[in-house]
């Protein structure tokens, strides 16, 4: 796993980076849907030297990959494209024709895709990431731990994968039109508490991918297995977050 950069969020603002990914629901052997970030003016985000600086996290037992980028958390890449050719991937990430005027902030944003069918990911992954002009290779190592199949449907269960050490994205399943709000995140060494709003609100009928990204502060343990227990808004749910 890349680690050029820590991600801390205070609870406040770790409220309002939730990620959700829009459009269509796609099983993991299809293209994946996006993320967008909406974070606030009440925490600050430690950002990487430059805005080129693209992460990697594992998702759904290894059927999914997400990646971090840097940008206004209102003009949201969605991955375009994914192809593979043994265990160098390669993943297009574009932004929808229908986007309006961007907000200048510089916000963290996870697009989430399916990882090609014929990749293992027990074994490290190269991504060739293209966003508009920038490029980027980010690595990723395989996770022998990893017993789901690209290519095959998911299991609809949450997961969790670091791409930073302090950084991590949570991937939800759930109305495309009620995405997962963060109220608190306890943090402890080896696990952390994180609490969602409820909130009565009309959702659409869809069951879609939804990637939150959880930025934690205080003392992490790198060398021991990490747990996020979730609590509120009908996601209450342990997660183990996945390494790479």
């Amino acid at each position: 796993m890349k680690n050029p950069t820590r991600l801390v969020l205070s609870a406040a603002a770790a409220l309002a980076a939730a990620l959700i990914v829009t459009g269509c629901t796609a099983s993991p052997g299809e293209q994946g849907p996006t993320s967008s970030a909406e974070p606030d003016d009440t925490g600050s985000t430690s950002t990487p030297a430059d805005g080129d600086d693209f992460e990697a996290a594992w998702l759904d037992d290894g059927r999914m990959f997400a990646i971090v980028t840097w940008g206004s958390s209102t003009c949201i890449p969605f991955v375009d494209e994914v192809s593979a050719e043994g265990q160098n991937v390669t993943v297009a990430l574009t932004l929808s024709s229908d986007q309006q005027a961007c907000t200048a902030d510089f916000a963290p944003r996870a697009s989430v895709g399916a990882l090609p069918e014929g990749v293992d990911p027990t074994k490290d992954v190269e991504f060739l990431v293209t966003l508009d002009e920038i490029t980027d290779d980010v690595d990723l190592d395989g996770n022998p731990a990893l017993t789901g199949v690209p290519g095959e449907a998911t299991d609809y269960e949450p997961s969790a994968g670091w791409f930073d050490d302090a950084g991590i994205v949570l991937l939800t399943w759930g109305s495309s039109g009620c995405p997962p709000v963060v109220e608190s995140i306890d943090t402890q060494a080896t696990g952390a508490t994180v609490n969602f709003k409820t909130e009565d609100r009309a959702c659409t009928m869809d069951m879609a991918p939804r990637a939150t990204l959880i930025g934690l502060e205080g003392e992490v343990d790198d060398d021991a297995d990490y747990t996020l227990t979730l609590v509120g808004d009908d996601l209450d749910a342990t997660v183990d977050v996945l390494r790479g």
